[in-house]
């Protein structure tokens, strides 16, 4: 595409970080006897690294650039150690000391990918190097600490790992991994910057090394203490699940995306060995290695995109020291650092932004990136799925950047055409919204089933008593009142003059809940209320939970005769109780499917009517909250939740009559709205 036209790009780092990775570690010409640096038994010394690491004039921070120069024979020889050895021969030496970690099984396929000679072999084992390196070190922090710092910089200048390991051990850290400043070697290869002719395998050799090191300081420190390591457990990838919308990744599309990588102006040719290695080890199942290639390359492709939209080429380079990198967090924002439009989302489309955004960003979606990027995944039993998503989604993305001629036999294959459209219809799936309308249809489904569980088939003389109450009969004229005023705000002719059927509220929120609502950068006021009104529902479910529960057990004790006469009694209110909250959930799932899909209108409120609005809101939130616990078996207050309902429904009568819920402020109801 023209926007990516221009010279050859040779590299994304930029002069000074490519100088202190490429050529600072190789000035001084100097011959490091491996047996100064590591014993026959596999035991660092670490004086001889520590003592190379250089300090400024004052003595307190560190002067990278000279510790960097410093350590380079001493990594050159570490290298050539490694090499020397065979498999089985670092097996037996080091294998011990790599048990500290989450994943020791990595650093014999680390050793691998050194004898392999593969740059991007290479580049990927300090990728997930770091990633191990840092979620152990969390483990070890906690020994002392309580909570563990999300930042690997901060993890590293903490006093508990100093503690543990040694200040100048961190300090022999912060060179490799630990600051901008320095070689900063997981943030150049995880943002996408480096390229795989740009790392020294040398430097991954001596990660490998300061690993096996680290064990060693470890032990002793727990032997002295007296307490034992445990390992955080492994996350696992929030709401996966809904955002897989595309078929699982066939050998077509492997095949086709090998044949438009190589087309695509979105990948420099630079980067072009990792994006192969991604579909090799998709092929071999190494679901984890390929999504860490892609998520990479996938920031490296829209960095430079974000660059030529913005009109800012220099942001493609990684910033020096004094400046923050451009990363996924600027590149998907929807404004610049400097206060104007970010222009990359309007170019993308709010189908790319929001995939990106719901595999990426929300806090409720799988936020894959960061999860890998600190350790926190389960390398070994990372999801197929996720891997297939993303690698999809990249063969449509770098389609859009082939030239209109290129590959047009490929593009008009029906199975390539299916991908596309189902990329360009993609919507959010983790966006509060979307969960907010996943919840109201789960728990519609589940109140459906109240009308299946059994019950008592000749109801007694108590309970046709319980059936005349009369705040029971005032809370079903409400809820008639309330659904008319709803009715002139629902899609279609779903309301009759009778009422809603009870057959037909499972259509109408479904229809309601596939209203498109936009979600790209939703406003703070927005969010506020979408907090709430998932409180709501969350309290519904509940609710209907517990309800379910009981019913059953409550039957089943009846049918065996194990029901004490208060018991008796008390089931009796239950199924009373039990004929009024069906329709009164029914109707507040209603309430929160119609304002969601206005819930944008929030915005022209007045201060003070947000106030009054917001107050409305968790007045119904207060009561499911003390719905939940009224109708807890500890509880069973049957009676008190008539009253309680009555008191509600007659707040949301006066407050639908006075117009002033966010369904009233909007031009078109949901019969106009769009639900395709």
């Amino acid at each position: 595409m023209e926007i990516l036209t221009g010279d050859p790009i040779t590299t994304c780092l930029s002069p000074l970080v490519r100088d202190l990775i490429c050529h600072v570690g190789f000035e001084l010409r100097e011959n490091c006897d491996i047996n100064s640096i590591v014993t026959q038994n596999g035991e660092v010394h670490w004086e001889t690294l520590t003592d190379r690491v250089s300090y400024a004039e004052s003595g307190q921070s560190l002067d990278y650039r000279g510790s960097i120069r410093l350590l380079g024979p001493v990594c050159e020889s570490i290298h050539l150690h490694i090499l020397s050895l065979t498999r089985a021969q670092f097996e037996m030496k080091y294998s011990p000391w790599f048990q500290w970690t989450v994943y020791p099984e990595l650093f014999l396929e680390v050793f691998d990918a050194l004898e392999s000679l593969q740059s991007p072999a290479i580049s990927l084992s300090v990728m997930k190097l770091a990633s191990c390196l840092e979620r152990a070190l969390g483990d070890v922090f906690l020994l002392i600490g309580k909570e563990c710092s999300f930042l690997l910089r901060d993890l590293l200048a903490s006093a508990e790992l100093s503690q543990v390991f040694g200040h100048a051990v961190m300090d022999v850290l912060k060179v490799f991994i630990g600051s901008p400043c320095g070689l900063n070697l997981r943030n150049v290869l995880w943002h996408g910057f480096a390229s795989p002719q740009d790392i020294p395998p040398k430097y991954c050799s001596t990660m490998l090394l300061l690993t096996a090191g680290l064990g060693q300081l470890l032990k002793s420190y727990l032997h002295q203490t007296k307490v034992t390591l445990a390992h955080r457990p492994f996350a696992t990838l929030t709401n996966l699940e809904d955002v897989i919308v595309f078929p699982g990744v066939t050998y077509e599309v492997l095949s086709a995306l090998e044949k438009v990588m190589t087309e695509s102006a979105f990948l420099l040719k630079i980067m072009l060995p990792y994006w192969e290695m991604a579909v090799t080890k998709f092929k071999l199942h190494r679901f984890a290695d390929c999504t860490m290639l892609l998520l990479s390359q996938l920031e490296a492709g829209l960095r430079r995109v974000f660059a030529a939209v913005n009109k800012c080429p220099d942001r493609l380079l990684t910033a020096e020291s004094t400046i923050l990198y451009t990363t996924f967090d600027e590149i998907l924002a929807k404004h610049l650092k400097d206060g104007n439009i970010n222009q990359l989302p309007h170019f993308l489309g709010d189908p790319a932004m929001e995939f990106l955004w719901d595999f990426l960003n929300y806090q409720e979606g799988p936020r894959i990136r960061d999860r890998l990027s600190h350790g926190e995944i389960n390398l070994r039993e990372f999801p197929r799925e996720a891997a297939s998503q993303l690698l999809t989604f990249s063969l449509v993305l770098l389609l859009r950047f082939t030239e209109e001629g290129s590959l047009s036999e490929l593009k008009e294959e029906a199975a390539i055409q299916f991908l596309v459209s189902l990329a360009e219809g993609y919507r959010s799936r983790c966006h509060p919204v979307f969960q907010l309308q996943k919840q109201v249809l789960s728990c519609e489904e589940s109140l459906r089933m109240w009308s299946m569980l059994p019950t008592l088939e000749e109801p007694c003389q108590e309970a046709a008593r319980l059936e005349g109450n009369s705040e029971a009969y005032a809370c079903n004229s409400l809820i008639s009142k309330i659904l008319c005023e709803f009715c002139h705000y629902m899609p279609g002719s779903t309301c009759a003059m009778d009422g809603l059927p009870p057959e037909k509220w499972p259509q109408l929120l479904k229809e309601l809940c596939s209203t498109h609502i936009p979600t790209l950068f939703c406003p703070r006021l927005v969010l506020e209320v979408l907090v709430v009104l998932r409180g709501i529902s969350s309290q519904c479910q509940r609710v209907s939970d517990q309800v379910t529960t009981s019913l059953q057990l409550r039957h089943r004790q009846w049918v065996e005769h194990k029901l004490r006469s208060r018991q008796r009694q008390n089931y009796l209110r239950m199924l009373n109780s039990v004929k009024l909250l069906s329709p009164v959930l029914h109707l507040t799932l209603l309430l929160l499917a119609l304002e969601v899909v206005s819930v944008h209108a929030v915005q022209g409120k007045s201060s003070q009517e947000r106030h009054q609005y917001l107050r409305f809101l968790k007045s119904i939130l207060q009561y499911t909250e003390n719905l939940v616990s009224y109708t807890n078996r500890e509880k069973n207050k049957w009676n008190e939740t008539i009253k309680l309902t009555h008191a509600v429904l007659l707040r949301i009568l006066t407050f639908s009559e006075k117009k002033q819920m966010l369904m009233h402020l909007t031009k078109n109801s949901t019969n106009q709205v769009d639900t395709s």
